[in-house]
């Protein structure tokens, strides 16, 4: 009979979304604050696959990946959606976001999402959060579903990826 037991824990990834240099410098500040220090920053992507954000955040939006160093439990994933929401709160302007903080993790088999938005897929956690994972690891690389975001889905960000996950699994070989 299987027992009980902990959770390894995983790589805290955002997908932070801006137009605004200025609102990004000041989140990166705050998810700092919040979950300590980044250890990756991807190149800036353009969000480019739909215009979802435009009416809100405006035009010429662009998506970057970060990881922090600090390893994190995976069953405070709903807590560190409710920090990003914060810091999307405390940075809106005009009535709407200037960054869209898209908050997860990423573990050596897949990458998961944290939403306040149920769907199918989704997995509810409690106090309003569900869980959306949104790629799996398989033959080499993190593979998106159906469902995952079009930008996750096209192959921009898989080096990336592969890259946190390399880091990830050198932090756990050294614990």
């Amino acid at each position: 009979m299987a027992r009980p037991c902990g959770a390894e824990p995983v790589k805290l990834l955002v997908a932070v979304l801006w137009a605004r240099e200025d609102a990004l410098r000041e989140s990166v500040r705050r998810m700092e604050a919040a979950w300590g220090v980044i250890d990756y920053s991807g190149p800036d992507h353009p969000f480019d696959l739909t215009d979802y954000y435009e009416p809100e955040m405006g035009a010429g939006l662009r998506r970057r990946l970060v990881s922090f160093r600090e390893l994190f439990p995976p069953g405070r994933i709903g807590d560190a959606k409710c920090a990003a929401n914060g810091i999307e709160d405390a940075l809106a302007s005009g009535g709407g976001r200037t960054v869209n903080l898209d908050v997860g993790y990423l573990d050596c088999n897949k990458v998961v999402l944290a939403s306040f938005k149920g769907a199918g897929q989704k997995i509810y956690l409690g106090d309003g959060a569900w869980a959306d994972m949104v790629a799996r690891y398989r033959d080499g690389r993190y593979q998106p579903f159906e469902w995952s975001f079009p930008d996750f889905k096209d192959g921009r960000y898989d080096a990336e990826l592969n890259a946190v996950r390399e880091t990830y699994r050198r932090q756990l070989k050294g614990m």
